[in-house]
């Protein structure tokens, strides 16, 4: 067992749990394992444990019986070695595998009309095509197959040995499968475009004439003395800060019990970090594309996509790394090695000023980084949660890798993307974030207040038009709860604990500072919209409920309506002054450039969370100068 109530599965507990529904349901080969996770106990059972209280394991479990499609919830008691609940969810369907998608692959090249229909297009090499399975939406299935799992496939071709399979799309050619047969229902083949010649390769032994840069010099990052932070086990430390490092199938990377030292005692900042959905639109209703909808986290999972990570490559410096453990679709464990790399970063100045009769006050600033990447196909997510010695937290995405591409007929460019190579462009599409933000600041009372700037009218006590007030909103319910981001007053939310003051008298606070907001611009009534309402609004605001985790919905794969946040949130809960959970929805709007072909330079998006009353005064003061030359003798 381990240690902490928190840690994520071992091995040996995720086959235990697959093991107890072998033994007490008739789980047989015939069924997939979807996702074995921990149920992460209650707040009141961590502090438990924190005085010394046994805590029980216990194990959720999706999984489905391949011959009749039927899906089933488990929640398996680790520690009692029994089945706690076995649900049966007819009308969900579980999140896609990597086991699916391997064997999807293998068995359309070994079908007939697939290979012919490649074949008709001088492709013979099955080794160098990649097909690529993506899951549908409700609204799309084609009506004869709807009680069944689908996916559909579009195809990719090396064009020799180590190249881009994304260089060269097989434009007009699609999949229908049966995922649970592995049988192909329908072929789509539309050979109206002639392919045209396109340079797509990004490795530079096959990028033609490519010379690589000859006046880099190396640029070495050192600490003779190692790091400042400690890793035991999950729990980390660092300065003043600590949290302890989750990790599961769907979210990826969890931060939970994230505090901040202060007088002896830690303060509460946040409960639980992570994020909770990714829907990835594109914006083009041609027939390449207009199936092209990514539910990233809840119809494949963050951590399923986890890859490990490089030193000298991903990640810079003295560095710690942790595993990560996961499962296939028999309930067989495996590692992902290096799944989340914990570094510092020095990031220039923290604070400084020069006075004109004794000098300069300067102090560098430094910031401890936890990151994963994620790999989904032809894109990569690269997150890093960023902790501050000012008790700031930043979460920075940076999307990188290849876009995807569709060739046309000369003359006949979609008006739905760039040109990036010859008769070759790149679909228009939006990247929406969903990050779940469970913040207990000092305590889990809290309320969140609107904050809005505001120019007041020039009058008697304003002459000059000067004034510039703050006005604070408390969200009292859900529906205040649902806010958009407003630039005219450099909207933000602060996260307050009435019941706690700081030696001003003020409530303390932490404030949501947004990023990366932009409107879905789609038709309400639209597919998409109707299965991601959640994208609907920047903010939303819940009372926390163990099994609203979800913004989506659970079921993810095949869905038609948005089971989460706007159902949910249509119960108009109170929101004040209790436990919250907040919803913020972010990302990139992606209008395609030539400059990201054939691979693209991260684009980068982020949010803050900044302490707002919950100091006194500026509470990186002690942080010490590192040369002697950067501060004044009177300052020592």
């Amino acid at each position: 067992m381990s240690s902490h109530p928190l840690d994520p599965l071992t091995a040996d507990e995720i086959r235990q749990a697959a093991s107890i529904l072998r033994r007490d349901q008739g789980v047989t080969d015939r069924w997939r394992f979807a996702s074995i996770e921990l149920r992460e106990p209650s707040k009141q059972a961590i502090r438990d444990h924190e005085s010394g209280a046994a805590f029980a394991r216990e194990a959720r479990v999706v999984c489905w019986n391949r011959d009749d499609g039927q899906t089933y919830k488990a929640l398996v008691s680790l520690t009692d070695d029994r089945v706690v609940s076995w649900a049966h969810e007819p009308d969900g369907q579980p999140n896609m595998t990597v086991d699916e998608f391997l064997e999807c692959g293998q068995a359309l090249r070994r079908e007939p009309r697939v290979i012919e229909a490649l074949a008709s297009r001088g492709i013979t090499d099955l080794d160098r095509v990649l097909i690529d399975t993506w899951a549908y939406g409700a609204h799309l299935l084609p009506e004869e197959y709807s009680s069944r799992r689908l996916g559909w496939a579009d195809v990719w071709y090396r064009k020799e040995e180590g190249g881009s399979p994304y260089a060269n799309p097989v434009s007009g050619l699609h999949f229908v499968v049966d995922l649970n047969r592995m049988e192909l229902l329908e072929l789509e083949d539309d050979r109206s475009v002639e392919e045209p010649q396109t340079m797509g390769e990004y490795v530079p032994r096959l990028v033609p004439g490519q010379r690589l840069r000859e006046d880099i010099k190396p640029l070495e990052i050192v600490q003779r003395e190692g790091a400042s932070f400690s890793l035991e086990g999950n729990l980390l430390r660092w300065q003043k800060w600590s949290l302890r490092i989750g990790f599961n199938y769907r979210e990826g990377l969890v931060l939970h019990t994230v505090g901040y030292e202060e007088g002896g005692r830690t303060r509460s900042v946040a409960h639980r970090l992570s994020f909770a959905e990714m829907v990835v639109p594109y914006r083009d209703p041609t027939p390449d594309h207009y199936r092209r909808t990514a539910f990233d986290v809840g119809e494949w999972g963050l951590g399923f996509m986890t890859t490990s990570l490089e030193l000298g490559c991903d990640c810079l410096g003295e560095i710690s790394y942790l595993d990560a453990v996961l499962h296939d679709t028999k309930g067989e464990p495996y590692t992902i090695r290096n799944a989340i790399c914990i570094h510092e970063e020095d990031n220039a100045v923290l604070w400084k000023h020069v006075d004109a009769q004794f000098g300069a006050e300067t102090r560098r600033q430094r910031r401890l980084v936890v990151s994963f990447h994620v790999t989904v196909a032809n894109y990569e997510y690269l997150v890093y949660w960023r902790l501050y010695q000012d008790g700031n937290i930043e979460c920075e995405v940076r999307a990188t890798g290849i876009m995807v591409t569709t060739h046309f007929s000369e003359g006949r460019q979609p008006p739905y993307g760039t040109l990036v190579d010859a008769r070759t462009y790149a679909p228009f599409h939006q990247h929406f974030l969903v990050a779940r933000l469970d913040l207990d600041v000092d305590g889990e009372r809290n309320t969140v207040h609107v904050i809005d700037s505001q120019a007041l009218p020039t009058g008697p006590d304003n002459p000059h038009g000067l004034a510039l007030v703050q006005r604070s909103t408390p969200l009292r319910t859900e529906r205040e709860g649902e806010q958009d981001y407003d630039w005219t007053t450099q909207r933000a939310w602060k996260v307050v604990n009435e019941h706690v003051r700081n030696g001003l008298g003020t409530p303390v606070g932490y404030k949501l500072v947004p990023g990366g907001c932009f409107p879905p611009m789609l038709d309400p009534q639209s597919p998409v919209f109707r299965r991601a309402q959640a994208i609907a609004h920047a903010l939303w605001v819940t009372p926390f409920h163990e099994e609203e985790r979800w913004p989506c919905g659970e079921f993810v794969v095949q869905s038609r309506e948005d089971r989460g946040l706007p159902i949910w949130t249509s119960q108009d809960r109170s929101i004040q002054d209790t436990d919250i959970v907040l919803w913020y929805v972010f990302g990139i709007h992606h209008i395609t450039r030539p400059e990201e072909w054939p691979v693209m330079s991260v684009d980068t998006v982020s949010f803050w969370l900044k302490p707002v009353g919950f100091f006194d005064r500026n509470p990186a003061l002690d942080v010490p100068p590192t040369i002697h030359s950067c501060h004044s003798e009177e300052g020592q």
